[in-house]
């Protein structure tokens, strides 16, 4: 498997102008969503962990009853941000507003 290019802080801020749930810290794409109820959160890390397999691509998360704590980074591009990233963060960010 070909390794993966990390992108620039340009083009993070760029793609994150259309993610407002999203921020990027260091050489990580963050988010911390909030839910109704635990369930809710429950169903929205399912309807994730669906994208995250299918893009072989998976997310540092952390649940604590309506929160869940996301941290994005690509790692063989040397735990950097690549468009492995964004592709999931806007999944993520779609099925967030399919629950909210």
């Amino acid at each position: 498997m070909p390794k993966s290019i990390s992108l620039s802080a340009d083009d993070i801020a760029k793609a994150l102008t259309q993610m407002p749930l999203w921020r990027h810290e260091g050489d990580a794409l963050m988010a911390a969503l909030k839910f109704s109820s635990f369930m809710q959160a429950m169903e929205f890390v399912n309807a994730c962990a669906v994208h995250a397999e299918r893009l072989d691509h998976h997310p540092t998360w952390s649940n604590t009853y309506n929160k869940v704590d996301i941290t994005l980074t690509t790692h063989d591009a040397g735990n950097k941000v690549t468009a492995k990233d964004i592709e999931l963060a806007q999944a993520m960010a779609a099925d967030y507003d399919k629950l909210k």
